[in-house]
């Protein structure tokens, strides 16, 4: 691997405050070189017109060409979300953050549980997500965007001036709850403005507005290696701030229960369902908290892991049964609308391509560091055939949905298949093949993008007009808690298969090089599984020609453990594609009807 002359430079003093904050257990105990390995297990990887003009024809309310304020102001708002660490519509630019742990964890130390940074914004968002429907179909989009953005601007500013990983990881919470708003404020917001049967042109353009944030992790990269990480929170929060001020001057939509009192709204406000949402939350972090820790931390046998799963199953089981039994106005409607079955199916497909869609998201970079070299401009240029896979995949399902109505289940059928093969053709990876890989991560993101937006837009068309907000909500939920739990077990699964082979392959590496201290060793295996190879230089008995052969064997180790996660994905793809092949023709839902007029 190749490193900057900044990064040189400041070799001694990072390694320092890394090994500071966590410790080797190779310096506490000799014999401590497996445990070092499975401590660095928490560490392992690197893992962005001034009116709308209806017009009337023949009966149907159709959209004039002046439609632009309405369009404008949500893909601004769009723009907003597309600033969350982990989503796409969430290939945004603070994935730059998630695309970077290693200089953010070398500066602020907390290594042990970087992790989280990841996983309490996607908690945030799926907390956040189902409220945001009923706020907004209460009080109307235009506050819910503006506090949304707000959320975002603060987060990334709580993350720019951070201390320590724990302000950091509050940060990127309070982010995360400004995405799951905003995503779905401009997701809902566009849909109930345009006609039915265009709304997967209007979105298709609206996800467009993305283009300039696709780089991100070679913005991130770039940023990282030559100033500090910090600037990143500089970035995305001014981003953040102009689609706030943007959004206040031009997104004036009516409330749904705009004739309706304070009183009135303060009372429907009373009937959300806190309690599901509480019981949602809690169920979700405690299963987290066991599998990021279980088998690598601790063992699966122990109470740290045993206790919250086994009270995250439990809670998660409360919360099913108040939902279908107790709550007034459930998180899941108990009415599904014209099209029950094509609903749920839609909500397991979202629920699959939100696993894989984060997976590979925040697996790839650090795979593309690890694997294949840490030059800024190439672990930037290697992370972006993904995303604009991801585009690409976004903008040709809405159009051929938009296009061609009565085939929606072969469409989504198609997407699901490409997705499968894209995401298990990943575990083709070599030292010698990153050509090939160019073309497998793009067609890998074309299924994924066919999926991960395409499915709100397919329930917002099957959807009631007053639960437009709420269905979005919920797949923007599902999509998210997918995520989070792909990327829970995903990650848990690359660890358990990098351990046996970081150990293996690094000692050797040591001992060939002369290496025979197991401190050294110890701390060697624990900079090689937290990707802190520069730090290896400043070792006792390190030279140039060692250092290379142990970063060598560490590059061999990852090859050997990442494809265990692309082989997960292919169940997770199958599980999709009998989904698919359950949805009904709704072609017969899909008119020329405006939900909404500005």
């Amino acid at each position: 691997m190749s490193s900057n002359e900044k990064d040189k430079a400041s070799t001694g003093s990072a390694a320092e405050k890394a090994l500071a904050h966590n410790p080797p257990p190779g310096l506490e105990k000799a014999e401590g070189t497996q445990a070092s390995a499975a401590k660095a297990l928490d560490q392992n990887h690197q893992a962005p017109s001034t009116s709308t003009d209806f017009e009337q024809h023949n009966g149907e309310s159709t959209v004039g060409y002046i439609f632009i304020e309405p369009s404008v102001a949500a893909l601004l708002t769009l723009s907003c979300s597309a600033v969350d660490p982990n989503q796409l519509v969430d290939i945004q630019l603070t994935d730059v953050l998630a695309a970077v742990p290693v200089f953010v964890y070398r500066d602020l130390g907390g290594v042990d549980r970087w992790v989280w940074f990841i996983t309490a914004h996607l908690l945030a968002t799926a907390a956040i997500s189902p409220f945001v429907g009923r706020f907004s179909d209460v009080f109307g989009r235009r506050w819910v965007a503006l506090a949304g953005s707000s959320f975002i601007v603060f987060g990334q500013i709580m993350c720019g001036v951070a201390e320590n990983m724990d302000i950091f990881i509050g940060g990127m919470a309070l982010t995360g709850i400004g995405t799951g708003i905003n995503e779905l404020t401009a997701l809902a917001g566009t849909a109930e403005l345009a006609p039915v049967a265009h709304r997967g042109y209007y979105i298709a353009g609206m996800i467009l507005t993305i283009i300039p944030l696709l780089p991100s992790v070679m913005y991130s990269q770039i940023i990282s290696a030559f100033s500090t990480w910090r600037y990143i929170s500089i970035l995305t929060g001014g981003w953040a701030l102009v689609g706030l001020v943007m959004t206040a001057l031009f997104y004036h939509p009516p409330a749904p229960t705009e004739g309706l009192n304070w009183k009135q709204k303060l009372s429907l406000i009373k009937d959300m369902d806190v309690v599901g949402g509480f019981l949602s939350i809690i169920g979700l972090a405690l299963l987290e908290l066991g599998l990021l820790g279980g088998g690598y931390q601790y063992p699966w046998a122990s109470s740290r892991v045993l206790v919250p799963l086994i009270l995250g199953f439990f809670v998660l089981i409360v919360f099913g049964l108040w939902e279908f039994n107790r709550a007034k106005t459930p998180m899941i409607p108990r009415d599904l609308g014209p099209a029950p079955r094509t609903l749920i199916m839609t909500m397991i497909i979202t629920f699959i391509s939100g696993a894989n869609f984060f997976s590979v998201l925040m697996l790839w970079p650090s795979e593309a560091y690890n694997v294949y070299g840490n030059n800024p401009y190439g672990v930037g240029f290697r992370g972006m055939p993904f995303p604009f896979g991801i585009l690409a995949g976004c903008v040709i399902s809405l159009y051929l949905i938009a296009r061609f109505p009565g085939h929606i289940k072969w469409i989504v059928f198609l997407t699901c298949c490409i997705m499968t093969i894209g995401c298990g053709a990943l575990a083709s990876v070599r030292l010698d093949n990153i050509h090939a890989m160019y073309a497998v991560l793009f067609i890998a993101g074309l299924g994924v993008g066919g999926i991960v937006v395409p499915a709100s837009t397919i329930a917002t068309i099957i959807s009631p007009r007053d639960f437009i907000a709420t269905i979005t909500a919920l797949t923007i939920s599902i999509r998210i808690v997918g995520g989070v739990i792909g990327y829970t077990v995903y990650y848990n699964v690359f660890v358990q298969k990098l351990v046996p082979q970081l150990t293996k392959l690094v000692v050797e590496a040591c001992i060939k090089s002369g290496i025979t201290n197991k401190e050294i060793i110890g701390v060697v295996i624990e900079l090689t599984g937290a990707s802190l190879v520069d730090e290896i230089r400043i070792l006792p008995g390190v030279t140039d020609e060692s250092w290379a052969v142990i970063v060598a064997a560490g590059q061999e180790a990852y090859v050997r453990a990442y494809p265990w996660v692309y082989y997960c994905s292919i169940a997770f793809g199958g599980v999709s594609i009998l989904a698919s092949l359950g949805m009904e023709d709704i072609s017969g839902l899909i008119d020329r009807t405006v939900m909404v007029h500005m």
